[in-house]
C-alpha cells in the first residue's frame, strides 16, 4: 500500500525536555492508524508536528508526499485536523461554523447540511456551540475537519471525556470516514479505542516508537498466555487436564479449573472436553487484549 504519511528521524524538545526522541513510521493510505501511549509519551507533539503546526528540531516529514511546512498551503487543502484542545465562539451557531470553515479552503467543499446529517446534527444546525453536549462538540469538530474534503485526517484524543454511548457513536463515525476512502491518523490513550478503530497501531514511550503492528499482532507476540476457567460436574474427569498440549499449570478450587497455557489453548481445552466427554458447567476464555500489550510494554505506574 502507498503511504501517505512517513516520518523518519522526528525530534522535538523544549528546553530540557524531549518530547519526541527518535520517531519514524509511515501511515499507508486508506488505513486507520493509531498513535497510542502513556500520557506525556509524546503522542500530540508528534501529530502537532507532522500537521505542521509545530517545526521539529530535527528529522523529516511528509505528508502526501508533500513538506508541512514547505508546502504548508497545498497541504492544508488536502488534510483535515480536529485537536485535541479546541473552542468555539459561545454563541456562534452550528451551521454557521460549517460555512465560515468552508469560506476558508479555495477548493470547492462538501455539502454542509448532508455532512451535519451524517454526523446527526440536523437537529442542532441552529443551537448556539455553548448549548451542545460533548458528544455534539465532537461531532461538530469532525464535521469542520472534513468539510474540505480531506484525503488524511488527524483526530487527536477524540473521545476522551465521553460518555460510552457517544464515543460508540463516534467510533462509527471515523470508521465511515475510512470507508469513503480517506486516510486516518489517530491518537488515544484508551486501548479500547484503538483495539476496536485502528488497523495498525504504534505504541509510543519517552516520545520513541517502541513497536508498530495490527493491535492482533502485537497482542500474540507480546501477550501469548491463554486463560481458561472450567466448571465440571465430575471434578475426577478432569484430572488429565496437564496433559493436555499447550497447558503450562493448572490449578484447582473445588470443582472449578483454571488452566494456564499458550498459543492455541483455547482450542486444544474445547477438543479435550469433546474427545473424553467431560460434562462442562461453566466455560469462560480469558484472552489478552492490547492494554495487557501496552501496560507490559510501558509499565503499570501511574503517569501525570
Amino acid at each position: 500500500m502507498r503511504p501517505v504519511i512517513q516520518v523518519s528521524g522526528l525530534r522535538k524538545s523544549y528546553g530540557r525536555t524531549v518530547a519526541v526522541a527518535d520517531a519514524t513510521f509511515e501511515v499507508n493510505e486508506g488505513e486507520i492508524f493509531g498513535l497510542i501511549g502513556p500520557n506525556g509519551a509524546g503522542k500530540t507533539t508528534t501529530m502537532e508536528c507532522i500537521e505542521g503546526l509545530r517545526k521539529p528540531d530535527r528529522g523529516s516529514i511528509a505528508v502526501l508526499a508533500l513538506d508541512p511546512f514547505r508546502d504548508v498551503y497545498k497541504l492544508q487543502n488536502r488534510i483535515g485536523v480536529q485537536l485535541q484542545q479546541a473552542q468555539l465562539q459561545k454563541r456562534i451557531k452550528v451551521w454557521e461554523a460549517v460555512d465560515l470553515w468552508a469560506s476558508l479552503y479555495k477548493k470547492k467543499s462538501v455539502d454542509g447540511d448532508r455532512l451535519l446529517d451524517q454526523l446527526g446534527l440536523t437537529d442542532k444546525r441552529n443551537a448556539w456551540f455553548m448549548n451542545l453536549s460533548g458528544g455534539q462538540k465532537q461531532r461538530l469538530f469532525i464535521a469542520l475537519a472534513l468539510i474540505n474534503d480531506p484525503e488524511v485526517v488527524f483526530l487527536d484524543e477524540l473521545t476522551t471525556g465521553l460518555d460510552p454511548q457517544s464515543r460508540h457513536a463516534i467510533w462509527d463515525l471515523v470508521r465511515g470516514i475510512r470507508e469513503r476512502g480517506k486516510t486516518v491518523f489517530l491518537t488515544t490513550h484508551l486501548m479500547e479505542e484503538a483495539e476496536r478503530l485502528c488497523d495498525r497501531v504504534a505504541i509510543m514511550e519517552h516520545g520513541r516508537i517502541i513497536d508498530i503492528d495490527t493491535p492482533a499482532n502485537l497482542v500474540l507476540r507480546h501477550c501469548p498466555e491463554r486463560t481458561v476457567v472450567i466448571e465440571v460436574s465430575d471434578p475426577a474427569a478432569a484430572e488429565p487436564f496437564n496433559l493436555i498440549p499447550r497447558v503450562e499449570r493448572v490449578e484447582r478450587n473445588g470443582s472449578q479449573f483454571t488452566i494456564y497455557g499458550r498459543g492455541d489453548l483455547v482450542t486444544e481445552v474445547i477438543h479435550f472436553l469433546s474427545e473424553n466427554r467431560v460434562r462442562v458447567t461453566d466455560f469462560r476464555a480469558i484472552l489478552p487484549n492490547l492494554e495487557d500489550v501496552f501496560l507490559k510494554l510501558t509499565g503499570r505506574s501511574i503517569r501525570e
